[in-house]
C-alpha cells in the first residue's frame, strides 16, 4: 500500500470540510493529513505555497493542484476510479483548469463559509 501525505490549510473552512470528508473515506489509513495552518508542522516546501494550493506527496513525488487531489482520490477505494482517470493527461488538464477556477473564487467562498459557521 502506497503511503500518501496531504498538506492542507486547517484554517480554511472549505478545506476543513473537505479533509474531514476524506478522513471518513480513508478507512484504511492510507493518507497522512498534515495541517500547515498552525505554523508548527514541518513543511517540505514554503508554507505559503502549501497554503495557496493543495499539495500531496505520492511515492516520494510532490504534487500540486489537481494532481494532488487525484493522488488523494487514488488512495481512497471509493474515489479511486476518479484518481485513475486523472492519469490521462487530458482529464488532468481539465481538472487543473477547474481547480484554478476554484482558486479564483476561493476567498469569497471562504468568507461565506466563515459567516455560516458564525451563524450556526
Amino acid at each position: 500500500m502506497t503511503r500518501l501525505t496531504v498538506w492542507h490549510d486547517g484554517g480554511c473552512p472549505l478545506c476543513r470540510r473537505e479533509i474531514a470528508a476524506m478522513r471518513r473515506l480513508d478507512r484504511r489509513g492510507a493518507i497522512e493529513f498534515v495541517d500547515v495552518s498552525d505554523g508548527a508542522s514541518a513543511c517540505p516546501i514554503d508554507r505559503d505555497a502549501l497554503l495557496a494550493r493543495f499539495h500531496a506527496r505520492e511515492d516520494g513525488r510532490m504534487l500540486s493542484g489537481a494532481a494532488a487531489f487525484a493522488a488523494m482520490w487514488r488512495a481512497i477505494p471509493l474515489l479511486r476510479p476518479l484518481g485513475l482517470a486523472a492519469r490521462n493527461p487530458l482529464v488532468l488538464a481539465g481538472l487543473e483548469r477547474a481547480y484554478r477556477g476554484f482558486l479564483r473564487v476561493r476567498p469569497r467562498l471562504q468568507f461565506l463559509a466563515r459567516k455560516l459557521e458564525r451563524a450556526a
